[in-house]
């Protein structure tokens, strides 16, 4: 796994983490290196279907190949097996759903950044006696910013990124900046299922510039 701390702070300064999986490989590396085109210099592929690990496999091998600046994770992990099964393949970092101690010691064992989900107070704390330096708000859009607002005050100092239903708007990103979070997990708002399916990458690519034009500008409200 890649340093933690590198890690932890290319999704600050980029502020928004891209997530998807998709069954077909090719179509898979195309958004990669659509993403990198655009800018995007750290992203989350998520295991989360049976081709997801060969997958994984060909594009960190693409990665590492020709994006030598980028820092390519795995999302989705939810048991120890499939965390060192996915570090072994060369994961640069590990996001998860959950909170699940063996996952993150695992993380910690080999120096990287593990991202659990959470969704109360005792998840976060519990998250917190584990090592997360950044935790996942998730879902994000059935708990929302005013959550985020409240646990800001009781976990001071606490990372905190929202994942699932962020929306591809200024005032929906601006509203999770203003209450406190360090980036946004952007998934299917960002790389819907017609730009997978259409192969429509240049629509990507536009929606990617934009999205983290609006993340750099909801920073300075």
């Amino acid at each position: 796994m890649k340093n933690k701390q590198a890690v932890l702070g290319s999704i600050i300064k980029q502020g928004m983490l891209p997530l998807f999986f998709y069954e077909d490989g090719e179509v898979s590396l195309q958004i990669v290196r659509t993403l990198y085109k655009a800018g995007v210099r750290v992203m989350e592929y998520t295991n989360r279907a049976k081709e997801a690990f060969e997958n994984f496999k060909m594009l960190k091998a693409a990665v590492d190949k020709e994006m030598p600046d980028f820092y390519f994770g795995i999302g989705t992990i939810k048991t120890k097996a499939d965390a060192i099964k996915y570090i072994e393949a060369g994961a640069d970092f590990i996001v998860a759903p959950t909170i699940n101690p063996e996952v993150g010691e695992v993380a910690n064992r080999h120096g990287g950044l593990w991202i659990p989900g959470c969704m109360t107070p005792t998840e976060i704390h519990l998250a917190q006696e584990h090592g997360a330096a950044l935790i996942k708000i998730f879902p994000a859009n059935v708990l929302g910013p005013g959550f985020v607002s409240a646990v800001t005050d009781v976990f001071r100092g606490q990372l905190f990124m929202p994942t699932g239903g962020v929306e591809l708007n200024k005032e929906n990103i601006s509203g999770w900046f203003k209450a406190g979070v360090c980036a946004v997990g952007m998934g299917s708002k960002l790389i819907t299922r017609q730009i997978l399916q259409n192969k429509l990458y240049d629509q990507l690519y536009a929606d990617t510039v934009t999205a983290l034009a609006l993340v750099q500008s909801s920073r300075q409200l």
